[in-house]
């Protein structure tokens, strides 16, 4: 495999910034693969979308849009007639510099909430509460960390394309989450697809740019609203263990991987499983529609994310209806808890935590019983366990 073509298209050290760019198959008609393809670059512009950055890449069967000044995110996708992403209540995506992350008591984050696939992290995800650092005097202080953590409202500060002549194309961002006296953390992003292909994947490697170790807690909430989050939809995955975050997930467990349908005065509910694998940690999860005939996989590695949650909030469309499939490092509890559970990252000064998620869309009866025989062999003759009630290792009881 080799590159063809390459273009930086921001890069903040040097002041470079292309407002637009555009580069297809009529210009490289190198890059292998039968189907039209194209990378296009713009900004929106009015209201709260004000100055986003947007890049489509259009393999011919599968788009999808990359926003790097939110965090390398992608806003929404499709495949063929298939909508990826949901329908959010906040309309259009957000310029984080109208997200007040400490709003609402924490859950600013939600302001910008719109995107199909988003990461939470990277110092820190799950719910806003207190944590005890040390501070610039080598003192402890105790300081309020919001909803999610900040990488999806800190922009790119390096974006780039590549075309390689084997039809793939990829978006290469790089994003730093970094103070003074605390994490110096840099995500370095390729989100790549192939021409004519139902994929795409993600490949991030976080840095810590200090000598000194470093604390990481990294989730990525992929969300799905109709047409494949409908009512009798499912959940498929091979597990171990699955159990209700709290109280009100545990009203119900009995239908913890199948779905309701627009429910006005529904409260969010979130499953925790403890994934089954391979002997080298290779999962993979389906969502898949009613009928059985359209769905979208995550496949990763439980040695990289090793934690899994489903999050269900199935509220009037108005609302907000979706679904979010979150492979992370740790469940999405507040950082003091998750830590005292030993499920926070650390990484050595000068060293990086890589992982890999790949994403893909069935649209055909065959294509998803394929996916779910998969996942069968996974699960294999492992005992899965649905527990009836939290658990005092998986969630904060105390409160």
């Amino acid at each position: 495999m080799s590159t063809i073509f390459e273009q930086t298209l921001t890069d903040a050290q040097t002041g470079i910034h292309l407002p637009t760019f555009q580069v297809d198959g009529a210009n490289l008609p190198e890059a292998a693969g039968d189907s039209p393809w194209r990378i296009v670059k713009y900004t929106l512009r009015g209201g709260l979308q004000d100055g986003i950055d947007v890049i489509e890449v259009d393999n011919g069967k599968l788009s999808f849009a990359v926003m790097p000044t939110r965090g390398m995110g992608i806003w929404r996708g499709w495949y063929r007639d298939t909508t990826l992403g949901w329908d959010s209540p906040v309309k259009g995506p957000v310029n984080p510099a109208f997200v007040d992350l400490n709003d609402r008591g924490g859950l600013g984050w939600l302001k910008g909430f719109t995107e199909w696939i988003v990461r939470c992290g990277l110092d820190s995800n799950g719910a806003p509460g207190d944590d005890v650092i040390i501070d610039n005097n080598g003192n402890e202080s105790t300081v309020f960390l919001p909803l999610h953590g900040k990488i999806a409202n800190t922009p790119a500060g390096h974006v780039s394309i590549k075309v390689t002549n084997q039809g793939d194309l990829t978006v290469i961002g790089e994003v730093d989450e970094s103070m003074m006296f605390g994490p110096a953390l840099r995500l370095t992003t390729a989100i790549s697809t192939r021409i004519g292909s139902n994929r795409l994947s993600i490949r991030d490697r976080v840095t810590n740019l200090n000598r000194t170790p470093a604390e990481l807690e990294l989730l990525y909430h992929c969300n799905y609203g109709s047409p494949l989050l409908e009512e009798g939809s499912r959940v498929v995955a091979p597990f171990k263990t699955v159990v209700p975050r709290d109280a009100r997930a545990q009203e119900g467990i009995d239908n913890f991987d199948r779905f309701q349908k627009p429910t006005n005065g529904f409260v969010e509910q979130c499953y925790w499983y403890e994934l089954a694998s391979r002997p080298g940690g290779e999962t993979c999860v389906l969502l898949r529609n009613r009928a059985g005939n359209a769905g979208s996989s995550l496949r990763f590695n439980t040695k990289e994310l090793p934690a899994f949650t489903v999050w269900k909030n199935t509220a009037a469309r108005e609302n907000g209806y979706v679904t979010g499939l979150e492979p992370a490092t740790n469940y999405p509890n507040q950082k003091s808890f998750e830590r005292s559970q030993g499920r926070v990252v650390r990484i050595a000064g000068k060293a990086s935590y890589d992982v890999t998620l790949e994403v893909a869309i069935h649209d055909s009866r065959a294509a998803v019983r394929d996916v779910e025989q998969h996942i069968q062999r996974i699960q294999g003759r492992r005992k899965a366990i649905v527990h009836k009630a939290p658990l005092p290792h998986l969630s904060d009881l105390t409160g």
